[in-house]
């Protein structure tokens, strides 16, 4: 396959962008204490002693206790669920919401709906409009987009044990069934 070659104009506008571009700052890291350095205290006695290793770092230096992972797809579940033999226990509609409320909606429900001992739940978020033209198409459906990424966030973790596309009969592409882990 041959490519095409850029037009004088094309190029000088791709110099322009790559110029502009900058890059991202770096985060700044504390250097790590050198524990065979004399403190100020033994500096100012002319001595040094050795230094015995300090206390265990603070819990919040920890690394953070690691989210459990999503299960697979139960194809069983989900076709129980849609042939009515295992109820949906709980369900919200997100139609109407901004992304923030939606996401703040979510969360408070999936910690209500698990507290209530929910098994699966219905997330309806619509499959987005028809309207608009072909530019404003990638932001239909932004709820239908968002969720399952959502969904797989460690901070819904402790709440979903995974998750699929709904049935046609309750909602299809714009709902999804969520299995929820059991209460602590």
């Amino acid at each position: 396959m041959s490519r095409r070659q850029l037009s004088e104009e094309e190029r000088a506008l791709w110099r322009g962008f790559v110029r502009s571009i900058e890059p991202l700052p770096r985060p700044q890291r504390e250097p790590a204490p050198d524990a065979a350095a004399p403190s100020p205290a033994d500096k100012t006695a002319g001595k040094t002693a050795p230094v015995a290793p300090g206390p265990a770092a603070p819990d919040d230096a920890r690394p953070a206790k690691k989210s459990p992972p999503l299960a697979p797809s139960d194809r069983r579940l989900r076709r129980r669920v849609a042939r009515g033999r295992e109820p949906i226990d709980d369900r919200i509609d997100l139609h109407g919401l901004t992304q923030n409320g939606a996401h703040a909606a979510l969360l408070r429900f999936l910690r209500g709906a698990q507290a209530a001992g929910a098994r699966v739940v219905l997330v309806v978020t619509g499959k987005g409009t028809g309207r608009g033209d072909r530019d404003a198409a990638s932001e239909r459906g932004v709820l239908r987009r968002q969720v399952p990424l959502w969904l797989a966030l460690p901070e819904f973790r402790p709440f979903v044990l995974g998750f699929e596309d709904a049935h046609a009969g309750h909602g299809g592409q714009g709902a999804l069934y969520v299995r929820l882990r059991r209460g602590r």
